[in-house]
């Protein structure tokens, strides 16, 4: 089992992160809420998760040990596989999964996309009694300001490895920059996208 990964960061997606150590580059799949934390490193320690499936070998990493125990308790909970976590931790930082776990929140987190009803319930009857006696700590997230074609071309390109088509994503990523109030990060289009804003 690999614990976690220190060194040098040599790629960096909302999706996945390359991190060089030992002259090997492990590729991790990330959470936005990770995403958000290591975009203004060099070089970071990365808590990580290998899930091992028949066909494939995965690595999952968190920028902190909070986000990685509610990833593992959410894939202990029947119908949520490492993606489902994923997006689920991408769309709630790990506060605010915890908030909606402990008052019975089923509603937020049936919002995120892939989450229905019956799996919210789940979560919420799974990992209450766990939540409840964890003292939950605010990530700190640094958004950065871009908008334009690039965010729109990084935003779509995460939505696809995150299951949606390209059409799908295209029409919901322009509908959100065209009615944006305000300068949007990547990580706040994202987010709106998956719980369906």
């Amino acid at each position: 089992m690999i614990a976690y990964v220190e060194g040098e960061i040599k790629e960096l997606d909302p999706t996945f992160v390359v991190m060089e150590t030992g002259g090997l580059g492990y590729l991790i799949k990330i959470s936005l809420n990770t995403f958000s934390t290591l975009k203004s490193l060099k070089k970071a320690l990365v808590h990580t998760h290998l899930h091992i499936k028949e066909d494939a070998h995965t690595l999952f990493g968190f920028a902190d040990k909070l986000e990685k125990k509610l990833f593992l308790d959410l894939i202990s909970v029947n119908g949520i596989g490492p993606g489902t976590a994923l997006v689920l931790l991408s769309s709630l930082n790990p506060a605010e999964l915890q908030k909606a776990i402990a008052q019975e929140d089923v509603r937020a987190i049936q919002s995120v996309k892939g989450i229905g009803a019956k799996t919210a319930q789940l979560v919420v009857l799974q990992l209450k009694d766990k939540v409840l006696k964890e003292n939950p700590s605010l990530p700190q997230q640094n958004l950065g300001k871009t908008q334009g074609n690039k965010l729109r071309d990084e935003a779509l390109q995460a939505l696809i490895t995150l299951g949606y088509t390209k059409q799908v994503a295209e029409k919901t990523v322009d509908n959100i920059l065209k009615t944006a109030q305000e300068e949007l990060s990547l990580e706040q289009v994202i987010k709106k996208v998956l719980r369906g804003i």
